[in-house]
C-alpha cells in the first residue's frame, strides 16, 4: 500500500526521513525515561533500603538485585537509549531537524556520561561485592561491604539520575522541535 500523495510531498519537503527520524526520537526519548527511572528508583528507595540493613542482608541483597538486573531486557533499555538518541541525531542531521538537532546531541552527551559511568565505576563495585562469594562463605562481611564503598556507588548513581533526567529533559524539548519541523 502507497503512501497518499501528500504525505509522499511533504516527506519529501522536510528531508525525506521526518517519520523515521520522529519514531526513533520517542524511543529514544522513551528508554533515557525508562533508564532515568531504574536510577532513581535505586537512588531513592533500593540503596537507602538496603543501607540500613546489617552487613549479611546488604551484601545477600545486593549481589541478587546485581545478578537479577543484568538481563536482556535491561540491557536492551541500557544501550538502547545511548544507540537510539545517537541514531536519532543522524536523522536529524537534515534541514529539517536542525530545530531538534541540538538538544538530542546534548542529550547524546549526558547519556553517554551515565553509560561512562555504569561501566567505569558501578559495575567494577558491582563485580567485586559479587566476587566476593556468597554471604555465608565470608568470614568478614563488613569487610566487604566497606571494599564494596557504598557512599562512591551511590554518589555516582545519583549523578546518573541527574545525568540520565537531564538527557531525557532534553530528548522531550527535542519532541517538540522536531513536531514544528
Amino acid at each position: 500500500m502507497n503512501a497518499p500523495a501528500s504525505y509522499q510531498m511533504a516527506a519529501e519537503q522536510t528531508g525525506g526521513g521526518s517519520l523515521s527520524a520522529g519514531i526513533v526520537l520517542v524511543l529514544a526519548t522513551m528508554t533515557t525515561g525508562v533508564m532515568a527511572g531504574v536510577f532513581g528508583v535505586y537512588a531513592n528507595s533500593i540503596m537507602p533500603g538496603l543501607g540500613k540493613t546489617d552487613d549479611r542482608t546488604f551484601v545477600g541483597a545486593f549481589q541478587q538485585l546485581d545478578r537479577a538486573i543484568i538481563n536482556p531486557l535491561f540491557m536492551t533499555f541500557f544501550f538502547g537509549a545511548l544507540i537510539l538518541t545517537g541514531l536519532a541525531g543522524a536523522l536529524h542531521l537534515g534541514a529539517a531537524g536542525r530545530r531538534a538537532l541540538p538538544w538530542i546531541v546534548i542529550a547524546f552527551v549526558l547519556y553517554l556520561v551515565v553509560v561512562i559511568i555504569t561501566m567505569a565505576v558501578n559495575v567494577p563495585l558491582n563485580d567485586a561485592i559479587k566476587a566476593a562469594g556468597a554471604p555465608d562463605s565470608i568470614s568478614d562481611l563488613a569487610q566487604v561491604r566497606r571494599d564494596f564503598n557504598e557512599g562512591r556507588w551511590t554518589a555516582f548513581n545519583w549523578v546518573r539520575v541527574v545525568f540520565s533526567i537531564a538527557s531525557f529533559a532534553l530528548l522531550c524539548v527535542a519532541l517538540l522541535r522536531h513536531g514544528r519541523s
